[in-house]
């Protein structure tokens, strides 16, 4: 026969935890459409939720750095890098400046972050990593990805977004989204089925541009202040940090310190991952 003070201790451990209220179910719960995503990854809609450090939802629009992503990026500065790939490439007839400000329009809070040099510094940071991912705009897709290569991950906790017959979740667009449960979210922010139709994010700059902004923003914005090297890990760490790649991590720091200079800012400390 059980304690009766143990079963008394146990119910009142599974009535908490049952009475928890909705918003403090952190991220891997999933945020409702109408709801944000907080820094530290909880659900709600106050401003807690959506004011600073909002990673996705309807955030409210953070203090301005007085920096303007446009003003930034301009075409001469968009050209200099898309003109450095073959003439031959798939992706110099796809990425534009004026894809990348349209989905800009739906993030209105990038390049948005801190101080004006923190503000510049993140734009540096993805068109660095953007850069390195597609060759310089070229590739509209992952390269050499073997046949038997899915990204399916079947994982109970993707259970959410289950993969569909014949479709393959590999790198795609600016950053190169990858597997389905990347897939899914982004797709479900931003109006289109991730999961059916992988392949319109080769096909539609516009939701290719907004794929990478949504991976940038839930995934790379909570540690961009952290230093470029914090961007490294929070995008590819695992395959490329510790000594991994290390010729392929100095090619992004110095995308990334090019890219500082020329749109005037300091590139700040730990650059290494």
């Amino acid at each position: 026969m059980r304690n009766p003070l143990f079963m008394t201790i146990t119910f009142t451990i599974i009535l908490g935890i049952a009475l928890l209220p909705r918003n403090a179910l952190g991220q891997n719960w999933g945020c409702k459409p109408d709801e944000c995503c907080s820094e530290f990854g909880y659900c709600g809609k106050d401003k807690e939720y959506c004011g600073p450090g909002c990673q996705s939802g309807p955030c409210s629009p953070t203090p301005s750095s007085g920096v303007s992503v446009p003003d930034i990026v301009t075409q001469d500065f968009f050209n200099a890098i898309i003109n450095q790939a073959p003439a031959d490439c798939p992706g110099k007839n796809f990425y534009s400046r004026n894809a990348f400000l349209e989905a800009l329009t739906s993030y209105s809070n990038f390049g948005q972050v801190g101080s004006s040099d923190d503000s510049k510094r993140e734009i540096a940071a993805f068109f660095a990593h953007a850069t390195h991912e597609t060759g310089y705009f070229c590739n509209t897709e992952e390269q050499n990805v073997p046949a038997d290569k899915n990204y399916c991950d079947t994982s109970p906790q993707y259970r959410d977004y289950p993969c569909a017959p014949g479709k393959r979740y590999f790198g795609r667009g600016p950053l190169q989204l990858t597997w389905n449960y990347n897939y899914g979210p982004a797709g479900n922010k931003n109006n289109f089925d991730g999961l059916k139709s992988p392949e319109i994010v080769a096909r539609d700059p516009i939701i290719a541009f907004k794929t990478a902004f949504w991976y940038w923003m839930t995934s790379v914005r909570p540690v961009v202040t952290q230093g470029f090297g914090a961007t490294i890990k929070a995008i590819i760490g695992d395959v490329e940090c510790g000594g991994k790649e290390a010729a392929k991590v100095r090619a992004r720091i110095d995308l990334y310190t090019k890219y500082c200079s020329q749109i005037g800012a300091s590139p700040g400390g730990n650059l290494e991952c």
